[in-house]
């Protein structure tokens, strides 16, 4: 990599504007306010230095390049020139001349001659690679405002392209949040996250930081990959459009009972049940928000508390995932098991357990007793050797006794 120095002058920088590109993909979007903008431009004016830019040289005959560090400064400045924000109505005079609400064209022409002369330090980086850039714009970024995304999207590696590629998605643009500051990055690392761990795991910045270094040489047509891709190409058809109810607390929850399903159950063309039930169950959800704490249901008060708190640590993921997965298929009850399996899955036993309270609903032997969690059997209601399906809406509750009564009369 070879450093170079030299001043521009504004007039100089901005002629080459269309030269230069302010926002590489491993750039974090503008995410100055207009405060932040217009105190820069006086702080030109005044004839204060500002800090460095730094430029990769990216082509030559003619010349272009992208900014590794100053991007939010460069923007500003060829907004001010463009006539696009002026400057902040309390703005103190400059050498006895009144400057507050002014534009750059409305600057007096001393003052514009100012800023057009200003010299701007600039460092061109020339015969460098991309790892060595991304090295760059981290140690240059250290100790600024980045959020821990905008670091990850700079780092290098296969990992980070494949998260980068992944959060172009088209099921994000059906979900209710924007890709501020590399929200789809990190909703699409979350869901890799779970992915690669084989289901619910910590996906706190310090665990996605890790991945990203632990999988430099991720293979985007490994098995993994190819498992995301179809997950998220199954959430797409399932939601056709925009959905408010696709928040961010929701989708990687949502994206974790797909992925599930997907595996074990028969899923092809229960789209539209999965859409019509996660909408009725964050309407539902929503409508606990107006009751009290002794009117609400307790098991959506506690999935608010694990929406709320702790949000990306494993625990709390888990919990929503086995709420999750309860709640769907109590709501559909037919989904089958792949494979022709005979035994009830762990979701489906708690959806049965739930559905009946825990009730025997045989009574060959009992009066339709209370049965505990860990005594009790999952019984076909058409048996299985009869071709009764393995599903929630086939099974019922069967204390050991009748269970036992039944299999004995078969």
């Amino acid at each position: 990599m070879e450093i170079s120095k030299k001043p521009w002058s504004m007039l100089s920088v901005c002629g080459y504007k269309s030269r230069i590109d302010t926002n590489p993909d491993f750039q974090r979007p503008a995410v100055w306010s207009l405060g932040q903008k217009q105190l820069l431009i006086d702080t030109i004016l005044r004839g204060y230095d500002i800090p460095k830019l730094y430029w990769r040289k990216i082509g030559k005959a003619p010349e272009k390049y992208e900014v590794v560090d100053g991007q939010q400064r460069l923007r500003t400045i060829f907004e001010f020139q463009a006539g696009e924000f002026h400057l902040a109505k309390n703005a103190d005079d400059i050498d006895g001349v009144v400057v507050a609400n002014m534009h750059y064209n409305d600057l007096p022409e001393d003052l514009r001659l100012r800023f057009d002369n200003y010299d701007l330090d600039v460092i061109v980086l020339s015969d460098t690679s991309e790892d060595e850039v991304r090295e760059m714009f981290l140690r240059l970024q250290n100790g600024t405002s980045l959020k821990a995304q905008e670091k990850r999207n700079a780092m290098p590696g296969r990992m980070r392209e494949f998260i980068k590629d992944l959060a172009q998605h088209q099921f994000f643009s059906r979900c209710n949040f924007a890709n501020t500051r590399f929200t789809h990055d990190l909703v699409a690392a979350q869901m890799t996250a779970i992915e690669i761990n084989g289901g619910p795991c910590h996906v706190r910045n310090s665990n996605l930081n890790a991945m990203y270094t632990s999988h430099m040489e991720f293979d985007p047509a490994s098995p993994k990959s190819r498992k995301i891709r179809r997950v998220l190409a199954y959430l797409a058809q399932t939601f056709t459009e925009k959905t408010p109810e696709l928040e961010r607390y929701s989708v990687v929850s949502l994206y974790a009972l797909v992925s599930h399903c997907l595996e074990r159950y028969v899923m092809q063309g229960r789209e539209d049940d999965l859409r019509t039930w996660f909408i009725q169950f964050e309407g539902t959800r929503a409508a606990q928000e107006d009751l009290s704490a002794d009117e609400a249901d307790p098991e959506l008060l506690a999935y608010k508390e694990r929406t709320s708190h702790s949000t990306d640590a494993q625990d709390s993921i888990q919990w929503r995932h086995d709420y999750l997965l309860r709640k769907f298929f109590e709501a559909v009850p037919d989904i089958e098991p792949k494979d022709g399996q005979r035994l009830f899955s762990h979701e489906q036993r708690l959806a049965i357990f739930r559905r009946d309270g825990g009730i025997c609903q045989v009574r060959l032997k009992c009066n339709g007793d209370k049965c505990e969690w860990d005594a009790w059997e999952a019984d076909h209601k058409k048996p299985w050797t009869k071709g009764g399906k393995t599903t929630v809406e086939n099974g019922q509750v069967a204390c050991p006794a009748c269970n036992s009564s039944k299999d004995a009369a078969k």
